[in-house]
């Protein structure tokens, strides 16, 4: 639908005509299992009288329209998402009554039965353009205003907007209304209606500006999962430092954490309304990282608050700034205000490494992407935005010192609070604050795209110092951009006692392709230098042949956790490179994982070794390299201390490896009981795991997961097992699955469980023939099941287990004559580039074992 797709020059041309002056939006969700009633009164002025404009309502029944008292027909003014609003008065008022659509893919306002009790379920998600998809709006960010929302429900249901919650009014036949107060002033897409028989808990923050009622909900059937001292505590904890830090009181009034179900995000920072996927209500046991991942998504949106809620970019080209901010931010208040004092480590091992993926895959963007309309917000909306975002912003901070950078920021929310900014406006704020120029910096970290790496070079002199050194900066030749790095470069030396100690550090400033850095001349060579020590700076480090030496041999002796992380990731990208052999990779890892303290190492780091094994091993001796795998994962596993989170991994990590008949034994009992490990716990997660591992190894069929699914037929249950059926190694499974994949009616959650299992490694007979089937679904799939879903699909479902120069080709020719939306072609060309990268890597590893 062309309507849909609102442009920039669209936006600014009404944002210039019209102030917005209120929403009044009725909602009746009373009238059925598929539509809503929703009746919107909006009041706006035009600066210019008689001048024509429209707004925007998506799959909709519109059953009446009237302009100032002027009745409008539907039929002549509603067409492709759009109400056309012509000669318009100074003040108007705009009334449209229609039926809105429920969504099933996460979109607009979203419906769920739980299968457990049969319990509705209803949460709206509005970005980036999606409110327009439950009442009628002038949908684009820069056009704030009030909300007043009211809302028949259900007389047992609870209902939470961005407003407290009002005591419900009786309506007869066991309905009743909620009538919630305007809201502050705020953009379209942070408002929020969640409704349902959702568990309620309040409680209440005191804080340095005045009490803030908090509350935290979830579906009925998941009360027990709900860890609310843990969760009431975060809130707490992270609500005292934003509100030191940012010197600003709290903007909402409230503050409501919900926890929903199909979500297709981790959380949305709706305005004092924050929903959160209940996927983070555990019902079975996780590691530490889990918890420490959901700790930074709840500090994420609570940063939100101030930086996108308070304060709002004036157009999406400055979506970047409000993921980046918040993800810098989480992690900061995670390390300061928390348990988990090591995040940045995690954030290094963990969230950097989707930044470094995504800035060298042909996709890459800059930071603050040139969105000319919503379709290109679609596009670059990635872990560029977040993840690399927060990175250079970490760098930023470093460049102007913290103190500097949080006077600007609190200058920034004082000067546009309940208003829209730029990124002008922040960075003038910050010089302001810091007296450095930024503009230069700004272009060159913020306006171009790519990923540099940084190596050490040097000569030593005969006692063994350096008699000159330098970094040297390279880029890829399609993102040529050399930057400035303030980085921090440690010198490590093996202790008698076998530790691997920092000696001394330094921190300067590198520029261009060659810096000479006298500061480390006369020092002796230490047995490990680490660039980007501290990790201040966003780049990709090489060691030295001594270091690296050093650093395979004793990377276990080295004793700070984020040196750990940063020499794992440069071992890593040296893989992912094709300048380390995969299987030199998955030695190390076997080696060294076990005693590794990160909880995000601990976590990610396998699964990298398990990639490595998979899909960047020469395919000559991948089933030696499997077998080694296999063996290795089982000794950590039996080696782990009973009940830690190594032992959990390494259970999982064996689940996903074992394919020789005594690893599917062993998975099989495991499952039955008839093999038991020493403090691990086979609760319904880890039950699962097995089940599908077992079906992927052609062990269990549909017989199998079926019984499973008879012991947990919750919608997480539901979900597993459509995954794992998918997982079978037979046609038949392969065939049902996709078209399943294929279908709209296919919940958004389950779709994706699906597309993550189907096409698996080792199962290349029958997962050929999807190839030629992706490709063309990927013609129609983004019209097909709307962008989010389809977006899953297409990253997802590409084949990329089938990595030839036959699948390459293939690949070219479709994308010479395709006429695929460019959506679509973004997640084909990533896929691509991926089959092309793992093709290098297997050569690599190919030759490391003919030397």
């Amino acid at each position: 639908m062309p309507g849909t797709n609102l442009t920039r020059d669209e936006a600014a041309t009404r944002a210039a005509l019209l102030d917005v002056t209120s929403y009044t939006v009725e909602l009746d969700l009373t009238t059925g299992e598929k539509t809503f009633g929703s009746t919107t009164t909006l009041e706006f002025s035009a600066t210019t009288p008689g001048a024509s404009t429209f707004a925007d309502l998506v799959d909709a029944e519109i059953h009446e329209i009237t302009l100032n008292g002027r009745s409008l027909d539907p039929a002549v003014v509603y067409s492709d998402s759009r109400i056309a609003l012509d000669d318009l008065a100074e003040s108007n008022t705009l009334v449209v009554k229609a039926d809105c659509t429920y969504s099933h893919t996460g979109e607009g306002l979203h419906r769920f039965v739980d299968p457990v009790d049969d319990r509705v379920y209803l949460y709206s998600q509005f970005e980036v353009p999606d409110a327009r998809r439950v009442f009628t709006t002038f949908e684009q960010p820069d056009l704030k205003s009030v909300f007043t929302f009211t809302v028949t429900a259900p007389e047992q249901w609870k209902v939470v907007s961005n407003s407290p919650t009002p005591e419900p009014e009786a309506a007869g036949e066991g309905t009743a209304v909620w009538r919630f107060a305007p809201t502050e002033r705020m953009s379209t897409y942070i408002t929020a209606i969640v409704a349902g028989e959702y568990h309620e808990v309040l409680d209440t923050y005191e804080g340095k500006y005045g009490t803030i009622p908090l509350g935290h909900y979830c579906r009925q059937s998941l009360v027990e999962f709900l860890d609310r001292d843990n969760l009431v505590e975060t809130t707490k904890k992270s609500f005292e430092f934003f509100e030191e830090k940012f010197d600003f009181p709290y903007p909402f009034g409230k503050y409501d954490q919900l926890y929903v179900p199909e979500y297709n995000m981790g959380a949305m920072e709706n305005a004092g309304c924050v929903t959160i996927r209940d996927e983070y209500l555990p019902r079975s046991r996780q590691p530490r990282s889990f918890y420490e991942f959901r700790t930074s998504i709840i500090t994420h949106e609570m940063a939100h608050m101030w930086f996108g809620n308070l304060v709002t970019m004036q157009w999406w080209d400055d979506l970047w700034l409000n993921e980046s901010f918040a993800e810098w931010a989480c992690y900061w208040c995670e390390a300061e205000a928390t348990e988990f004092t090591d995040a940045w480590t995690g954030f290094a091992n963990a969230r950097k490494q989707t930044g470094y993926r995504a800035d060298q895959l042909p996709s890459t963007h800059p930071v603050a992407a040139d969105n000319v309309d919503l379709h290109a917000v679609e596009v670059n909306f990635d872990m560029i935005t977040y993840a690399k975002g927060a990175s250079v912003l970490k760098q930023l901070v470093a460049w102007v010192g913290l103190d500097p950078f949080l006077a600007g920021l609190r200058q920034y929310f004082k000067d546009h609070a309940f208003g829209n900014a730029t990124f002008d406006d922040l960075l003038a704020a910050l010089e302001t604050a810091s007296g450095r120029e930024l503009k230069g910096w700004a272009k060159e970290w913020l306006q171009t795209a790519g990923v540099n790496t940084l190596r050490p070079e040097f000569t030593l002199a005969d006692d063994g110092t350096y008699a000159s050194f330098s970094v040297v900066q390279t880029a890829a030749p399609e993102q040529p951009t050399l930057r400035r790095h303030r980085l921090g470069i440690g010198l490590y030396d093996l202790t008698d006692a076998g530790s691997l100690v920092r000696r001394e550090y330094v921190e300067v400033d590198v520029e261009g392709a060659d810096s000479a850095l006298e500061e480390l001349v006369g020092k002796a060579q230490p047995d490990l230098l680490l660039l980007n020590d501290e990790d201040h700076a966003y780049a990709k480090i090489r060691l030295d042949e001594r270091s690296l030496a050093t650093a395979v041999a004793h990377l276990s002796d080295l004793e700070d956790s984020l040196a750990r992380a940063l020499v794992w990731g440069a071992a890593w990208d040296m893989t992912r490179d094709a300048e380390m052999a995969a299987t030199d990779f998955v030695r190390l890892v076997l080696a060294n994982i076990g005693s590794e303290t990160d909880s995000w190492g601990v976590t990610r780091i396998p699964a990298s070794a398990a990639q490595a094994v998979a899909t960047y091993s020469d395919p000559a001796t991948r089933p030696a390299l499997k077998r080694e795998w296999e063996q290795g994962l089982l000794q950590l596993l039996v080696d782990a201390e009973p009940g830690s989170d190594h032992q959990l991994t390494f259970a999982r990590q064996y689940a996903g490896a074992a394919r020789s008949e005594e690893g599917l034994d062993r998975l099989a009992g495991l499952l039955d009981g008839s093999v038991t490990i020493q403090g691990l716990a086979v609760d319904q997660d880890l039950r699962w795991l097995l089940v599908g591992a077992l079906a992927a190894g052609g062990r269990f069929t549909d017989a199998e997961i079926d019984a499973e699914l008879e012991r947990d037929s919750t919608i997480a249950g539901k979900e597993a097992a459509a995954a794992a059926r998918v997982a079978q190694p037979t046609a038949e499974a392969k065939a049902s699955g996709w078209a399943a994949i294929l279908d709209p009616k296919t919940p958004n959650e389950t779709s994706r469980e699906m597309v993550l299992s189907i096409f698996r490694h080792g199962q290349d007979e029958v997962v050929a023939p999807y190839l030629g089937q992706y490709l063309e679904a990927a013609e129609t799939l983004v019209d097909v099941l709307g962008f989010h879903k389809a977006s899953v699909v297409l990253e997802y479902g590409f084949p990329k287990a089938l990595a030839s120069q036959e699948t390459v080709a293939t690949v070219d020719a479709w994308l010479e004559q395709t006429q695929a939306p460019a959506q679509a072609l973004r997640y084909v060309r990533e896929g691509r580039a991926d089959v092309v990268r793992a093709l290098a890597a297997q050569e690599r590893d190919a030759q490391a074992s003919r030397a």
